[in-house]
């Protein structure tokens, strides 16, 4: 089954630059859970989640679409990895106690894996989906990094790209009830660390392909002028993140 595959060609800098989750949001999953045997982290991309979910859960099964992020995955005695889509029904029926998507529930084909997602979870079993929308880090960098996303790379971003924007208000959860939680994820970063988050977006290397050049060079004077004099300071980078979450 094919599937939108956006990070395949920059596994490496993906697993890299992205940011880890926070403590806070596993242990707001661990107190939804009323059994702790097996979660399913789908589109695990290089298993972020996954090793925490490892902590909590006896087992772990991460899947993503793609080989080349499941090559860069962290690894746990108690995750085991496979190449599958969202939507292939290769889980045992009523065998999850959670199901995770962090960051790719718009990638999906929404109707097949919420009907797969159903099939897999126990009765009382439950579905979490989590994105974060654009950081925030001070008034100035702010104000280049707007520029960045939506007057240089604001054509090459997918249109699912907007669904992650409004925090996934605009997917259709066809379950009796659907909790939204609010987290905030935080890091200190250098100006080198933030531009190699920036190379990890699908829009950034969709611009090089297409256009044979580096975008961040038309920002960069402007950034580093924002950032400061000191472009090895860490400033604090913060990103607002929010979990759907639905029980069988």
């Amino acid at each position: 089954m094919s599937f939108k595959d956006h990070f395949s060609g920059h596994a490496q800098a993906y697993a890299d630059a992205r940011p880890s989750y926070s403590d806070e949001l596993f242990e707001f999953l661990n107190s939804q859970c009323e059994q702790h045997d097996l979660v399913w982290g789908c589109a695990t991309g290089n298993g972020q989640a996954a090793v925490s979910l490892a902590k909590i859960f006896k087992r772990v099964i991460a899947t993503d679409g793609s080989a080349e992020q499941v090559e860069q995955a962290q690894q746990a005695e108690n995750i085991e990895y496979r190449q599958m889509t969202a939507e292939q029904p290769l889980l045992e029926k009523n065998s999850c106690d959670l199901i995770t998507v962090a960051q790719a529930l718009h990638w999906f084909d929404t109707e097949k894996f919420f009907d797969n997602a159903k099939t897999c979870l126990k009765p009382g079993g439950v579905l979490a989906a989590w994105c974060y929308a654009v950081h925030q880090i001070n008034e100035p960098v702010d104000a280049v990094v707007e520029k960045l996303y939506e007057n240089v790379l604001g054509d090459y971003w997918p249109p699912e790209r907007r669904l992650v924007e409004n925090h996934y208000r605009d997917i259709n959860f066809p379950f009796t009830t659907c909790l939204e939680q609010n987290f905030i994820m935080t890091r200190e970063w250098s100006l080198e660390q933030i531009c190699d988050y920036f190379t990890s977006w699908s829009a950034l290397q969709r611009y090089r392909k297409q256009n044979g050049n580096d975008p961040l060079e038309l920002i960069m004077e402007d950034l580093r002028h924002a950032w400061g004099m000191n472009p090895e300071k860490t400033q604090v980078v913060t990103w607002p993140l929010t979990v759907k979450l639905v029980r069988m």
